[in-house]
């Protein structure tokens, strides 16, 4: 064999030649405690029908509203290879007392049998993206071997169910862990185990729940209860927050690790320089060595993630260089900061969708990215911030000062909890150049939709699209990015 052909050659960990199979019918049987009435096996876990793949096995859950038996013979038709169920059925099924239950089992089932390291991300804001960014990165260095929770499977079904998939050969795991009570990420950490956890940002969200962001740090901190012995927590060193969050970390016994510009940050950031596409070269200090790479993903926001990930990376013990390559490389997730070309009159109009999820840090971020954008025309489709409470108004109407910040050129408000902002924006008071920011005020996401029209957008413009996910602007970025009528 020539150096060239060993150069090539990988080393092959252990856990390359383990199962390639999910689960059969006899280790799915002994973990949620069934009766299996035929020999199978799956390749995938599925809970809704309308996303079985071939080869999945369909749990039909039963929820206040919905019962997922009445949809077993949909996921046969779509190839499922078995379901479970808590009744007498035909098909090829495991049969239990309770479906929520044994989803639970096998989410327990799969973390037992791994040799995975294993990720726990939360946070305020950026815990989807950081998520996703850590799985890129771990996902290189490992030759894709490494899993992670699918788009927001975050809560009581979602987190079991993303455990429940996991391949028993995977080298790394990432999951993400959401709330909007105490106790709950309490009781999706025990289910994780993680090796490393992860806060990203402390903010407002679900203040109207947990009354104040003390509250919410208390409740995000719950992550550090299901730390495996000797794990590491990974806290955002700017945060007013960062000494109660390690505080908790350390009563439970966690190394810390913080993130942040702050001088006591371990991963501290040096230096910042603006790309030519819209992202960032970032230089930082991690104590022993100083790194330099490329975050793809623009807005200042993403060059502080990109701090969590590679304090994650190292954490446990994986390649930096592939997490560097991974960030270079990575695009913007739908809903969360994709980046949509759409004709416009004159030329392409940039679409930057934010959709899915809001809060007053976020919208602070965001607004701040869109004022940093080269356009002719800086536009903001703002739909309501949920889950604010009694400070609701007060929120709302503070968005004026990011927005004004930015130069923002005109607003559409999108949903009653606008009204704060509409009555800020409508007072004498002016923008940095010396004018009132014009705006719109809808009712409706169809309203919003209209008012874009009625503006017209061209070649030049960046328009940007946020709000709580239940305000329903996916659909007005679909239709302006022709994908809906």
């Amino acid at each position: 064999m020539n150096a060239p052909t060993k150069l090539l050659e990988w080393p092959v960990p252990a856990n390359d030649a383990g199962e390639t199979g999910l689960w059969d019918a006899i280790s799915l049987a002994r973990a949620i405690k069934g009766t299996a009435n035929a020999e199978f096996a799956v390749a995938g876990v599925e809970i809704d029908s309308r996303d079985v793949q071939p080869g999945d096995l369909f749990f039909a859950l039963q929820g206040e509203s919905m019962d997922g038996h009445r949809f077993i013979q949909m996921a046969i038709e779509k190839g499922a290879s078995a379901v479970v169920v808590d009744r007498e059925c035909d098909m090829p099924n495991l049969r239990v007392s309770d479906t929520t239950d044994a989803l639970v089992r096998l989410g327990a089932a799969a973390r037992e049998r791994t040799k995975a390291r294993i990720v726990g991300v939360t946070g305020s804001v950026g815990k989807t993206g950081v998520k996703e960014a850590i799985f890129a990165a771990l996902d290189r260095s490992s030759r894709g071997r490494a899993h992670r929770s699918v788009k927001s499977y975050n809560n009581h079904v979602g987190v079991p169910l993303s455990l429940a998939r996991m391949p028993a050969r995977s080298r790394y795991g990432v999951f993400e862990m959401g709330m909007n009570h105490p106790g709950e990420i309490a009781a999706l950490t025990r289910q994780v185990r993680p090796h490393v956890a992860v806060v990203t940002t402390i903010a407002p969200a679900h203040i109207e729940m947990l009354g104040s962001e003390e509250a919410i740090a208390d409740a995000k901190a719950e992550i550090f209860e299901g730390l495996e012995q000797g794990g590491t927590a990974i806290i955002p060193a700017d945060s007013p927050h960062f000494e109660r969050l390690r505080d908790v970390a350390l009563r439970c016994g966690a190394q810390t690790i913080s993130f942040g510009s702050a001088a006591h940050a371990n991963v501290r950031l040096l230096d910042v320089v603006a790309g030519i596409d819209g992202g960032s070269l970032v230089t930082v200090d991690m104590g022993d060595r100083r790194l330099c790479y490329t975050v793809a993903m623009p807005g200042a926001h993403w060059v502080a993630n990109s701090l969590a990930v590679m304090a994650t990376v190292r954490a446990v013990g994986a390649d930096l260089g592939a997490a560097g390559l991974a960030l270079a490389e990575m695009a913007g997730l739908a809903g969360r900061g994709a980046r949509i070309e759409v004709a416009a009159k004159g030329g392409m109009a940039l679409l930057i969708d934010e959709s899915y999820n809001a809060n007053p840090a976020s919208m602070a971020a965001t607004l701040a990215q869109l004022g940093s954008e080269s356009a002719k025309r800086r536009i903001a489709v703002l739909g309501a911030m949920k889950e604010l409470g009694s400070h609701g108004p007060s929120y709302h109407a503070g968005i004026a000062t990011p927005l004004r910040a930015a130069g923002v050129d005109h607003v559409i408000l999108v949903g009653e909890e606008m009204a704060a902002l509409a009555q800020e924006l409508g007072k004498p008071a002016a923008d940095v150049l010396g004018k009132a920011t014009p705006f719109d005020h809808c009712e409706t996401v169809a309203q919003a939709l209209e008012a874009v029209r009625a503006l017209g957008l061209e070649g030049g413009d960046a328009v940007l699209v946020k709000g709580s996910n239940s305000v329903g602007l996916a659909k007005l970025v679909a239709t302006l990015a022709g994908k809906e009528d």
